[in-house]
């Protein structure tokens, strides 16, 4: 009894029974597993692969294109700073075209103003000669009548009279023009 207890004691001891029995039930699931299973696992592991390396394309190709439309957006955005530096010129020239005419026509317009002025001075001028002369011709003629004694009635004669004395007047006014001269 020592010697059957010792044996059932010995855990190391492999029954050749169970261990024929193991190896044929592993080597019938391995099969199994190796047949049905491992194509379908190597298939889904191939698929989440391909769908990762996919999507690793798919993000590098939305990344380039991501990029090509920024870098089409920085040259758009560029060339909208040009074009509005270029009409910010063309309207600064613009102005300064519109404030040169503008300039120009005042100018015009003052010039016209100030030959309408000295015009209208040279007539004024001109009808106050005129009226200076004839007050002149009246007074005269007055004055003539009474150092004369005789009235200048003909006006032949009084127009003569007047001539006589502006002319006098005008001679002797020029003569002292010289001499201040």
């Amino acid at each position: 009894m020592l010697g059957l207890a010792a044996e059932e004691q010995n855990v190391l001891r492999i029954h050749i029974d169970e261990l024929v029995f193991g190896l044929i039930a592993f080597a019938v699931i391995f099969g199994l597993v190796y047949k049905y299973a491992a194509p379908r696992i190597t298939k889904m592991l191939d698929e989440r692969a391909d769908s990762i390396e996919g999507g690793i394309e798919r993000a590098k190709k939305a990344e380039a294109e991501a990029e090509e439309i920024r870098q089409q957006y920085r040259d758009k955005l560029e060339e909208a700073h040009r074009e509005y530096a270029q009409e910010l010129e063309k309207a600064k020239e613009q102005r300064a075209a519109i404030i040169a005419e503008a300039r120009e026509e005042a100018q015009v317009e003052a010039r016209r103003l100030v030959e309408a002025a000295h015009a209208q001075i040279e007539a004024d001028r001109q009808q106050a000669m005129a009226q200076l002369r004839n007050e002149i011709g009246v007074l005269s003629t007055e004055l003539a009548t009474r150092i004369v004694g005789e009235t200048l009635s003909d006006s032949a004669a009084q127009n003569r009279v007047i001539d006589r004395f502006l002319d006098e007047l005008e001679h002797s006014g020029n003569n002292q023009q010289a001499g201040v001269r």
